[in-house]
């Protein structure tokens, strides 16, 4: 039973955290662009700001814990990897903010070129942190969800929620750039031709849930 284990989740954590990894620099490289506009969430997280006592990082995890359950409602089940996630995709960001791996582009074009480069290394790192199975993030599992319930293709998918979140956002006040409407295009396309090429499909790929875990645990036990 042990080995089942070390088979099923702990043979899967280097990938699981290596997207990790990847996200969180894509995501870095996209924050040292934030003067073309923030990415279509964060618009949102600071619109959100505008109207209750709660600082960033906060409303980023009321925001993570209602897409969470909306996700549970179409069908994903929160795993290891939802959690690990919410842990340490912003503990790797913060890493790497201030570490000297990056810097902020002083031109226009730098600056887009970056922002551009984050969008395709974090889809890399979404591909690589699913295809554990070990559970989708809170907005990547929203998308999985509505995937296999509407039947439509990934780039449909996460295109629609970043514009839909990008207006609610703008609509509270929130800053919008052109780096914004850029990163709320080009997202659902990067991460379908990544998906692709990486043979990943949503619809068929069924990810291990808390309650697996715990079941295997007790088995092992």
């Amino acid at each position: 039973m042990l080995r089942d284990f070390k088979t099923q989740t702990i043979s899967k954590l280097p990938n699981l955290f290596f997207g990790f990894f990847l996200c969180s620099f894509g995501i870095t490289m996209m924050y040292k662009a934030r003067d073309l506009g923030l990415g279509p969430w964060d618009v949102f997280h600071t619109g959100v700001m505008n109207f209750v006592p709660l600082t960033f990082g906060q409303i980023s995890q009321l925001a993570g814990f209602i897409v969470i359950l909306l996700s549970m409602f179409l069908g994903i089940m929160p795993g290891l990897g939802t959690l690990l996630n919410m842990i340490f995709v912003g503990l790797f960001i913060d890493l790497i903010d201030h570490s000297p791996l990056l810097f902020t582009p002083g031109t226009f074009w730098g600056k887009l070129i970056m922002l551009q480069t984050g969008v395709w290394i974090l889809s890399l790192g979404i591909f690589f942190y699913l295809k554990s199975g070990l559970g989708a993030g809170p907005r990547d599992g929203l998308m999985l969800g509505l995937v296999r319930r509407l039947n439509l293709k990934v780039a449909t998918v996460k295109t629609t929620i970043e514009v839909l979140i990008l207006v609610l956002g703008a609509l509270l006040g929130g800053k919008v750039g052109l780096g914004t409407v850029v990163v709320a295009l080009s997202m659902g396309y990067a991460i379908q031709v990544v998906f692709k090429i990486g043979k990943y499909d949503v619809k068929t790929v069924n990810h291990r849930t808390l309650k697996d875990e715990f079941v295997l645990l007790r088995k092992t036990a």
